[in-house]
């Protein structure tokens, strides 16, 4: 059976009037570039605390961190999508509860989502920061400690600005699972990118249409995040410490 493409259905009138169907998918891609950016702040702010107190030598603080990883880590993101959104509610104070539950759409789907995607990111990201952390060379720590910082102050200003750096082709993987992850959130209501791909499909009955424009817009998406971490990459890369150093350096 020979199926009749029709490109045409992206400038039709969406269903719910507020344009055609091609800005009704760039208002959906909107929504899962502010559900991936607000989710990957909480993720990295969680992250590299809880990866950096790992690293730490108080002992009770690091078995605290690694229960953190392992509750996360090992939970089905679809699991603890349903999680925040129907139980957690019930298991806050009943005015904060209601409070949520009442929230008009799509924040009341929007906040759960963000969430969760940040706090399971974040166990993720305290991995990378941890192994970035305890691939440093020894002499790092020592050096600071000869300097007469604190151990705040080594980890502020000697071990993480050097450890972000060896670590930001993983995190940046990371930043692009948060944005492909977010469309898990179609399952409690919130209209990005695939969810609303899948609107379109249920109601123009185009499913290839659709999807195809859901996958170029995807892959845009994320070409454009890889081609700038890679500028920040080269930025920021150490000649002789991370990476191949530039030519004409040798001897230097």
């Amino acid at each position: 059976m020979k199926y009749d493409w029709q490109w045409s259905v992206f400038l039709q009138m969406a269903s719910d009037g507020s344009g055609t169907w091609l800005h009704y998918l760039f208002v959906g891609l909107l929504w899962t570039l502010a559900t991936a950016l607000a989710a990957w702040v909480i993720a990295l702010t969680i992250g590299a605390t809880v990866g950096t107190l790992r690293t730490t030598p108080i002992r009770w603080v690091v078995r605290l961190g690694n229960a953190y990883v392992e509750i996360f880590r090992n939970v089905p993101l679809l699991v603890q999508m349903f999680l925040w959104f129907f139980v957690m509610p019930e298991l806050l104070p009943a005015r904060l509860g209601d409070a949520i539950k009442q929230m008009p759409p799509p924040w009341g789907s929007y906040v759960p989502a963000v969430l969760c995607l940040g706090i399971y990111t974040s166990v993720r990201v305290a991995e990378q920061i941890r192994a970035g952390i305890q691939s440093l060379p020894r002499g790092q720590h020592m050096a600071g400690t000869a300097l007469g910082l604190t151990l705040p102050q080594t980890y502020r200003y000697v071990l993480l600005p050097m450890a972000f750096r060896i670590i930001l082709p993983p995190l940046t993987s990371e930043f692009l699972n948060v944005i492909k992850n977010s469309s898990v959130a179609l399952t409690i209501g919130l209209l990005e990118l695939t969810g609303r791909a899948r609107a379109m499909q249920e109601l123009t009955f185009k499913v290839f249409e659709a999807f195809a424009a859901a996958t170029v817009l995807y892959l845009l998406t994320n070409l454009i995040i890889v081609l700038l971490m890679r500028v920040l990459e080269r930025r920021l890369r150490v000649p002789g410490f991370i990476g191949s150093a530039p030519q004409g350096t040798a001897g230097h």
